[in-house]
């Protein structure tokens, strides 16, 4: 009977049906010379899986502790890593949001400069026809100062202030005013889409009030003070081809007595007015304007699109540029 030994409790080898030489007996000598150097093998390396020649070993106390004990460093070498990968995440985000800004930036500067620029263009106009032309087109008695080189001043004055504020906000990125510009061309834009709602919803009372009141103005044809009126009523008789507001007669209660200004003669002369009505052009004005207006509408439509479109951009690139700002200030304060 073999007696016990506490090494082989600790050591096995792996079975190998093919092997039948002596060495490889249970209890032979190859065996005790394995468990000598698996023993040396796992108490000097504390590797769980120590052994020599294909031998398998279970692992010691040492193997067994260094296996679950971690370093405490590793734990903040960890925490500094994720904190860099943060850091590196938050650094691109902020670089595409400036990238972002600088391109809406520059792209808001030029549309406003181009804004500014047709502001000045417009202002220019107008303060040459009020120069050359007094108050031109002023063709209602009601409104005096609406004329077209007042109108035209006005318009131009607005747009240059709107522009500039738009220009020195895209330059400076300031909040305040991206959002001064904002708010002011947005009123801009509603006012003129409720104006053309309500001219479009009351047309025919617009029509009705707008003949009385032309006919109105006639009176002060001539007349001291009101060159833009005489100016204006030549311009259109001569151009259009007509005469009076609903009819030539028109005239007849201005002047009290069968007469028309020259402008109404089928050929131009002085005094031509006082001639045979057969002579003069029998087409009423307003009928007229407004036939070649509604001609015209496809331009006209054309037109009020483009400046809709205008704006519509202008609160674009507003309201972009405020919100890339914010993002910036937000992640990279």
């Amino acid at each position: 009977m073999r007696p016990p030994s506490t090494d082989e409790s600790t050591y096995r080898r792996s079975p190998s049906p093919e092997s039948k030489e002596p060495g490889f007996a249970r209890g032979g000598p190859f065996r005790r010379c394995s468990s000598l150097y698996g023993r040396a093998g796992a108490g000097d390396t504390g590797d769980a899986g120590g052994g020599f020649f294909g031998l398998h070993t279970n692992p010691g106390p040492k193997a067994a502790q260094a296996r679950y004990t971690t370093p405490k460093g590793n734990k903040y070498v960890v925490f500094y890593l994720d904190l860099s990968f943060i850091f590196l995440l938050e650094l691109k985000r902020c670089s595409m949001a400036r990238g972002c800004l600088q391109g809406v930036k520059y792209l808001m500067f030029a549309f406003n400069l181009l804004f500014w620029l047709g502001g000045c263009g417009v202002l220019g106009v107008g303060i040459w026809l009020a120069a050359t032309q007094g108050n031109f087109a002023t063709l209602s008695s009601s409104f005096p100062s609406l004329s077209a080189a007042n109108l035209l001043i006005v318009t131009g004055t607005f747009v240059m202030a709107i522009g500039f504020v738009g220009c020195i906000g895209a330059l400076k990125e300031n909040k305040c005013l991206l959002l001064t510009f904002f708010v002011l061309l947005l009123l801009v834009f509603l006012l003129e889409a409720t104006i053309a709602v309500l001219f479009f919803a009351y047309s025919d009372k617009i029509d009705s009030y707008a003949q009385q009141d032309l006919k109105k103005g006639l009176h002060l044809y001539g007349t001291q003070g009101n060159v833009g009126l005489t100016n204006a009523w030549s311009i259109i008789q001569t151009d259009f081809r007509c005469c009076g507001v609903s009819n030539y007669t028109d005239w007849f209660e201005v002047y009290n007595a069968t007469r028309v200004p020259d402008s109404c003669c089928l050929e131009f002369s002085d005094s031509c007015g006082l001639h045979a009505p057969g002579t003069w052009w029998k087409s009423p004005c307003y009928e007229t304007v407004k036939a070649w207006l509604q001609e015209n509408l496809l331009a006209v439509g054309i037109f009020g699109l483009c400046t809709a479109l205008v704006q519509i951009l202008g609160l674009t690139f507003a309201m972009t540029m405020y919100c890339q700002v914010v993002k910036a200030d937000t992640y990279c304060a």
